[in-house]
């Protein structure tokens, strides 16, 4: 809703007039104070409340006002936060001022919007490929590696086969060395252990988990191993993944690989390295059921992170529902 054109109240100014000078806020974030603090004059004008008047009640209100409007409840609570903190302002000063008619003290007894809260967050679920979307994103690198046989199609093809074979991070992926290193000057985030056909990676907070590489994923790693150890620069780094200088590959540069392989296999989306992980997660979960093992894969601290790729699973059911019961939509015999 558009703020009305009214003049605030000289309580207002001289708080922003405090955010702009005293606090040094930036000019959008002032914009953002400024207009959420006229929402609440307005809001009180309509309901003929003096501002220094408002009560918890009121604000609940309100609140619920711009949630019926569809307002975000991200925007509700950056609108609660900026009342919260002028109310707060007016209380801790004890502020003194012409109020309305006459000299008024606007010391508050209580912050009207104390205990108010913003709705929930509807928690966005990961975005996932389907199996076939996923299949067919690797089987495009794996035809165009076979067909080019150069350095970037060869490592690429190993970089999105590890990806959805083991659900790493793009963090622990490019931490990858050939093989494990030791000493005082340097030691390995992460290794593959090419007899074991695992990949050790070093995750969040420091935490270090095996997880095992599926068998065309080693192959397509041995493949690349072969062409990087054959390069006279490839001594230069420790690191799997090298672009054709020598050094560790860059998380742009895989970034942006994924996003053209994923645009020349014809799928509909913007594909991330993350999308790989979320994709990973939601197929072993669909052919498993076994949270605690997926868990453990994705490096998880705890099991409610992993249980929002059981939302990911209902979805694919349902999706699967629709399709092939007679009866899932309406107006079907």
């Amino acid at each position: 809703m558009k703020p009305q054109s009214t003049e605030l109240h000289p309580l207002v100014q001289e708080y922003l007039h405090e955010l702009h000078v005293l606090r040094q806020l930036s000019a959008h974030t002032l914009k953002a104070y400024r207009m959420d603090l006229t929402e609440l004059q307005n809001f009180a004008t309509a309901d003929s409340v003096e501002l220094l008047k408002v009560s918890n009640s009121h604000v609940r209100r309100w609140a619920g006002r711009w949630h019926a409007k569809g307002k975000s409840s991200r925007t509700i609570a950056r609108g609660l936060s900026a009342w919260r903190g002028w109310y707060d302002w007016i209380t801790e000063k004890g502020a003194r001022r012409d109020a309305l008619s006459g000299s008024v003290r606007t010391t508050l007894s209580a912050n009207p919007v104390d205990d108010v809260k913003a709705p929930k967050r509807l928690k966005s679920l990961p975005k996932a490929l389907s199996v076939e979307q996923a299949l067919a994103l690797v089987h495009q690198v794996l035809r165009e590696a076979q067909e080019k046989r150069d350095l970037e199609s060869i490592r690429d093809a190993a970089i999105v086969d590890l990806l959805y074979s083991s659900g790493l991070r793009l963090s622990e992926l490019l931490g990858i060395d050939v093989m494990q290193s030791k000493d005082r000057q340097y030691e390995s985030a992460g290794w593959l252990d090419w007899d074991a056909a695992e990949v050790t990676v070093l995750g969040k907070g420091g935490k270090r988990r095996s997880v095992p590489v599926g068998v065309p994923a080693m192959q397509a790693l041995q493949t690349w191993r072969e062409l990087r150890d054959s390069a006279e620069y490839a001594q230069q780094s420790p690191a799997l993944f090298i672009s054709a200088t020598g050094a560790r590959l860059s998380p742009r540069t895989v970034q942006a690989r994924l996003r053209t392989l994923a645009m020349r296999a014809g799928l509909p989306t913007h594909v991330h390295p993350h999308m790989m992980r979320h994709s990973f997660a939601s197929h072993v979960l669909q052919s498993s059921q076994d949270l605690r093992a997926v868990q453990e894969m994705l490096g998880h601290a705890s099991i409610a992170s992993t249980q929002i790729y059981t939302s990911l699973d209902f979805q694919h059911l349902a999706q699967a529902y629709d399709k092939a019961h007679p009866r899932a939509k309406a107006g079907k015999g």
